[in-house]
């Protein structure tokens, strides 16, 4: 009789140990991991050239100049993404800005690349001079287009 009791009892302590373990809220965020800068691993920043062929690129000769828009809003964003929005001059939506290909802007803009779309800045008919910087604008593929004036046509230089 005194056995049983005691099985009784160890199974009545192993039924309460189980129902006093309490499961994690799971909707409870701390509040400190929420707003503080995140962790980004160093991985994210390596380089990847053997990504270049992926994505019609050449790594030896890279494009000079990135067409940055931004396509995404940058509210309810962390504080440290809308500083970088603020300072690439990104604060329109959809208005391309034209920045360098380098390893410190790139850096800067793989934080917030959810946020942007990035094109290289083609130039079919060549870089432009001085004269012609105000007659050039930008397609829709990302090609620098000089939208030249017609001259009028000298004719001494068809006779000859």
């Amino acid at each position: 009789h005194s056995a049983t009791v005691q099985s009784l009892f160890l199974l009545m302590l192993q039924a309460l140990k189980d129902a006093t373990v309490l499961s994690p809220c799971s909707w409870f965020v701390p509040t400190r991991s929420k707003f503080s800068k995140s962790r980004i691993p160093e991985t994210i920043f390596e380089e990847r050239s053997k990504e270049h062929e992926k994505y019609g690129g050449d790594p030896e000769q890279p494009h000079k100049l990135h067409i940055v828009t931004r396509v995404k809003s940058a509210m309810r964003r962390p504080y440290w993404e809308k500083n970088i929005v603020k300072y690439f001059g990104l604060q329109k939506a959809h208005k391309p800005v034209i920045h360098k290909n380098t390893p410190s802007v790139n850096n800067q803009l793989k934080i917030i690349k959810h946020l942007i779309r990035i094109q290289p800045l083609k130039t079919p008919h060549g870089l432009p001079s001085e004269e012609d910087m105000a007659d050039t604008y930008i397609n829709s593929k990302g090609e620098l287009i000089v939208r030249r004036l017609l001259q009028p046509v000298d004719n001494k230089a068809i006779e000859s």
